[in-house]
């Protein structure tokens, strides 16, 4: 079935007819994944090691070397300082967001070069899988993305080497994945919570073509927050227990990566335990699931409130939705789908 995609400002079927290949890339916030399209069939490529998610971490060397993914996450353990994680948070919004500085390592960089940085290493990753030069990408962006963070997407390509063919919408890519396009038709709501952002759109499928209805989101919603409100909830226990030993931020900011492994476990446990080192103090801390529910209430009703106001931008009723696709990995938080 020829599948048309018919959202604002673009005309359909740009690139048909290229005959070098193109790769398909999805530039997150926490994670990246780069695929291709083999016979009209998708396939993700997977490194050597089978990872087909490259975190979207970039490390700086004092020597100015650059490490980007896995190793680059695990760096952040012992470098806080000199990585960068989340910058797609600062590629939308306003026109000083996608050119905001970092200073790592002895020198400045943008959000639009960590993720060229981000985008060469899967650029590399599929040009040794499939072992050939590629030089063009569809990348997904999300839906509530302005022109000046959609050129910032596309500078970053740019940068690594990539000629943009596309940008799509990730509500539409999503609705893609989810098998929309075999033929069931109607109204779908697409929730997207990631690691960094949050993006709601209504699309309609009929005859073949999605149509994009409404767009909303925020650009500083997602897995990250959650993982603050854990964090906190953290923090606000050893402080009663060792006055003024919460460390600094950049100290708190280490503590991130198993912050984050315990939110994810609070996904199938009732109760999380984490041992937290600050200033050369240790402390225990067990989190149970219904506490950290109640505190991100408020990150949840935000959501609910952008979903709602989408609706009301469309004209329709909730009771005219034929679902909601949830997407992006904080979606499966038990609190998530139950606040649906």
């Amino acid at each position: 079935m020829l599948l048309q995609l018919l959202e604002p400002g673009e005309t359909p079927l740009p690139h048909e007819g290229e005959e070098s290949p193109a790769i398909g890339i999805d530039l997150g916030t926490t994670h990246s994944i780069v695929g291709i399209s083999r016979s009209q069939t998708p396939e993700i490529l997977s490194d050597e090691m089978g990872r087909a998610l490259t975190p979207s971490v970039v490390h700086y060397g004092a020597d100015r070397s650059i490490t980007v993914g896995a190793l680059a996450f695990e760096r952040n353990l012992e470098d806080p300082l000199n990585t960068l994680s989340s910058t797609k948070r600062f590629m939308g919004g306003d026109s000083h967001r996608g050119h905001k500085k970092f200073k790592v390592a002895g020198k400045e960089v943008t959000a639009v070069e960590v993720s060229a940085e981000i985008l060469k290493t899967l650029k590399m990753k599929a040009e040794e899988i499939l072992s050939q030069n590629i030089s063009k990408a569809v990348i997904t962006v999300p839906a509530y993305f302005d022109d000046t963070a959609r050129t910032a997407t596309r500078d970053a390509a740019r940068l690594a080497g990539l000629e943009v063919l596309r940008l799509i919408n990730e509500p539409t890519a999503a609705a893609l994945a989810y098998g929309l396009d075999k033929g069931t038709e109607g109204l779908y709501a697409v929730y997207d919570l990631g690691g960094g952002t949050f993006d709601v759109s209504l699309l309609r499928f009929e005859k073949g073509v999605f149509q994009v209805l409404a767009t909303g989101g925020d650009t500083s919603l997602g897995g990250d927050d959650f993982d603050a409100y854990l964090l906190a909830l953290c923090m606000d226990e050893r402080a009663c227990r060792l006055k003024n030993q919460n460390g600094t931020s950049q100290e708190q900011k280490s503590l991130m990566p198993e912050i984050r492994r315990a939110r994810e476990s609070l996904t199938t446990q009732d109760l999380v335990n984490l041992s937290l080192t600050l200033g050369g103090e240790t402390s225990q801390h067990v989190v149970a699931r219904g506490t950290f529910e109640t505190a991100v209430q408020p990150l949840i009703k935000k959501t609910l409130t952008h979903l709602q106001d989408v609706i009301e931008e469309a004209g329709i009723n909730a009771e005219d939705l034929k679902g909601i696709i949830l997407v992006g990995g904080a979606t499966r938080m038990p609190c998530v789908s139950a606040g649906l």
